[in-house]
């Protein structure tokens, strides 16, 4: 293996790894319901949910814990609002995508958080990683029985749907209604994020 290859595979592991890593659970074995990974923070005001890691794109490289995606959510104790997120890391060569936007399945736009965008590496052709999010209504979660698509657009004109499995959204649902106490009812649409 060539240094620049080396070099190149080591920075991939370092974005993938500082991202849902810490948290997130691997997919569970055919037929088994999704294991989500709740976590508080140090203050004990946040809980964060993190569905298991799915492939979107072959893993950049044959690097595992690329190019995936997960549902993260956020339940603030204070104010009991919960927030819900589509994260997405996507590894590639060639010319900068710059993903800037994010629709649901109806054309409805939604919230784009853009998180991280880097070069990896321009010795033999660019490659880049960029991390982003869609901000997710709490009420569409729970209308989408069947699964949820999101398409995100970028401003290179090029377009990624990602198709949330109905088993992925009913596990993170499930968790997260699982650690409410009575006191805190479900929101229809909490946005807030911590």
């Amino acid at each position: 293996m060539t240094f620049r290859r080396r070099r190149l595979v080591a920075m991939c592991w370092g974005v993938a790894l500082s991202s849902c890593a810490e948290i997130a659970p691997q997919q569970p074995a055919t037929g088994t319901p999704p294991i989500v990974a709740a976590r508080e923070d140090s203050s004990q005001r946040f809980i964060t949910f993190v569905s298991p890691k799915a492939q979107h794109a072959p893993p950049f490289l044959g690097v595992p814990e690329t190019n995936f995606y997960c549902l993260r959510s956020f339940v603030d104790r204070r104010t009991r609002e919960t927030a819900h997120q589509l994260y997405v890391t996507d590894s590639y060569f060639g010319a900068e995508r710059g993903w800037n936007a994010a629709r649901d399945n109806a054309g409805a736009p939604l919230a784009f958080i853009a998180i991280g965008q880097d070069e990896i590496t321009c010795d033999a052709g660019c490659s880049y990683v960029e991390e982003f999010a869609a901000k997710l209504p709490e009420s569409t979660l729970r209308a989408s029985p069947d699964g949820l698509a999101v398409t995100f657009s970028s401003r290179s004109g090029d377009e990624k749907t990602i198709v949330v499995p109905a088993e992925q959204l009913a596990a993170q649902l499930a968790a997260i209604d699982a650690r409410r106490t009575p006191a805190q009812p479900i929101a229809a649409s909490g946005t807030t994020s911590p």
